[in-house]
């Protein structure tokens, strides 16, 4: 078995300062505002975490997106975060999501984003290096344009089906 089909990282330099990067990847309001049509948690003592709180490591997420019915979600956990350039988290398929940002000069920060674990599958249909490297390249284009003062670039229409925006 080939590792290199195991995980990926895909990379995106964003003009926007540090926090409101690490904001949009950490909170609710923030993931609502490129990426997911809702992004609720529960802390470890189950309550809600207000939407405009950053996670903490042992909350559990629950993500919808746009262009999906409420049956399609990812209920998994946050890992790890630092308060300012690292946030770690489980998703599809036991596969862990780590982000990484740094500053690369005045203007711009680098958004890493590596996903690991990534299951060898046969199925074209079911393979999840193509498909989530696929839309990860979208959402933080998604999360570059809605950044840098741009649109919104997801498909917000249900009646538009299968179009790689959703």
């Amino acid at each position: 078995m080939n590792d290199q089909w195991k995980s990926f990282t895909k990379k995106i330099a964003v003009k926007a300062p540090m926090q409101k990067i690490y904001d949009a990847w950490t909170t609710q309001e923030g993931l609502e505002s490129w990426f997911l049509r809702s992004a609720g948690a529960t802390k470890k003592d189950g309550s809600k975490r207000p939407a405009n709180e950053h996670y903490e490591p042992g909350d559990m997420f629950y993500w919808m997106w746009y262009g999906y019915p409420d049956s399609v979600y990812e209920e998994r956990e946050v890992l790890e975060l630092n308060g300012k350039d690292y946030f770690r988290f489980m998703f599809t398929d036991q596969c862990d999501v780590e982000v990484k940002l740094s500053q690369i000069n005045d203007e711009h920060v680098m958004v890493e984003l590596s996903q690991h674990n990534i299951p060898i599958e046969e199925d074209p249909k079911k393979n999840l290096y193509v498909g989530c490297g696929e839309g990860w390249l979208f959402y933080m284009t998604n999360l570059k344009s809605i950044l840098e003062g741009g649109i919104d670039l997801r498909n917000k229409d249900e009646s538009l089906k299968g179009v790689f925006n959703a």
